[in-house]
């Protein structure tokens, strides 16, 4: 005789192998219901266009699954996002009339190792970058979202949680923008060697192997050039000296008040003269050259 406690067990496996079955026999339609929804948010003139292909000929597929993701396929090529160049906490959305534009990311990953969190320019450690980009996109926008409006200017100053850093000294920051050139010249000389630097620069290179006047500008033109990112604005900001900061903190405890420093007229961003400053380089040494890294990269 079955007893009531195996009845019960039977019972729980065929309910869960019931839904099982059911969830399988539902996922095409829900695959199809998020294909269709998609599709039909797509702009009219790449709707008429892929309709226009697809009756021409130039996809075949076999179902209307197949046909709804061939639909896709195109369109995603032809979506005015795929041209569309969004800065961290931002991503491309399409308006009612279609046309591209970058909005505020909605929500960020919960994270939840320790690893993952970042302390910013404020001192405040936060759960990810993705919430600082985030914030500080808000901010920028004026949105009700932005808890401080001093936090447009919000940036990533090292990975994980804040932490009580060594103060630099008057001597060690004397020191620093020696120590700062010879590390430039270094990381540029060990690019070169592994055939990692564009053409141009590696030329510069040579050049400053056998030109002293030349032996620090050029690498710091080479790395003012790289840290200049979309829209290359001929102007390094805060956020953007992050790759030489963030990595830096806990090694060097002058990085930080280092790059603040060059910003000398305190707008936010580094231009190419006050980077020269900065590293006490010559002005007449230092020559704009991003053009031709612009151009080897394309």
């Amino acid at each position: 005789m079955v007893q009531f406690k195996d009845f019960v067990g039977i019972t729980l496996v065929l309910f869960v192998l019931f839904e099982c079955s059911m969830s399988i026999e539902e996922k095409p339609r829900k695959t199809k219901k998020w294909m269709r929804n998609k599709i039909d948010s797509l702009p009219k003139n790449i709707m008429e266009d892929v309709l226009i292909k697809t009756l021409e000929g130039e996809k075949k597929a076999e179902g209307p699954q197949a046909n709804m993701l061939q639909l896709l396929e195109i369109s995603d090529q032809q979506s005015p996002c795929q041209k569309k160049h969004c800065g961290a906490g931002r991503v491309c959305k399409l308006t009612e009339d279609g046309e591209a534009e970058c909005v505020c990311i909605t929500e960020c990953p919960i994270e939840t190792e320790e690893r993952r969190k970042v302390c910013s320019n404020y001192n405040q450690t936060w759960g990810s970058d993705c919430e600082i980009h985030r914030m500080r996109c808000n901010c920028e926008e004026k949105s009700e979202k932005c808890s401080n409006p001093e936090f447009s200017h919000l940036h990533i100053e090292y990975y994980g949680s804040c932490k009580q850093l060594s103060k630099c000294s008057d001597s060690e920051m004397a020191d620093f923008p020696r120590r700062m050139r010879e590390w430039l010249f270094h990381i540029m000389q060990d690019l070169a060697d592994r055939e990692e630097l564009s053409p141009h620069f590696k030329n510069k290179m040579n050049e400053a192997e056998t030109n002293m006047t030349k032996l620090w500008s050029n690498a710091a033109v080479w790395k003012w050039c790289d840290l200049d990112g979309y829209p290359h604005d001929r102007a390094v900001s805060r956020h953007e000296l992050f790759p030489i900061r963030a990595p830096l903190m806990y090694l060097e405890h002058c990085i930080a008040p280092f790059l603040n420093k060059c910003d000398a007229n305190s707008d936010h961003m580094v231009t190419l003269e006050e980077w020269g400053n900065c590293l006490e380089i010559p002005k007449e040494t230092l020559e704009d050259e991003c053009d031709d890294l612009r151009q080897e990269l394309n």
